[in-house]
């Protein structure tokens, strides 16, 4: 098409306001989801970031590594279970006497 002006040019032979109207939406649209996509990347960086400094601050600890506590909790039921038996033998002795 040929326009003689830029109002014949906006105005689009009567269209106009729903041409321009159209892709004022289409634009906001857009903006929209690159704004709503930048602040889901922060929050997903945020998130992992905490996770990955949780999960190097239990790897780094100096004092307790993951073997020596699982090997605390297998010696702490072992205990537990072997106080039950005798608390269970020490009743047996005392309804017997």
């Amino acid at each position: 098409m040929i326009w003689s002006s830029w109002s014949e040019f906006f105005d689009m032979g009567g269209y106009g306001f729903y041409v321009w109207g159209s892709y004022l939406v289409t634009f906001a649209c857009v903006i929209g989801e690159v704004i709503l996509i930048s602040q889901r990347r922060r929050t997903l960086v945020k998130t992992y970031g905490l996770i990955h400094d949780s999960n190097n601050d239990e790897i780094s600890d100096p004092e307790t590594s993951p073997t020596e506590t699982e090997k605390t909790s297998e010696v702490d039921e072992s205990t537990d279970i072997s106080d039950s038996n005798s608390n269970i033998e020490e009743k047996k002795n005392e309804t017997t006497s």
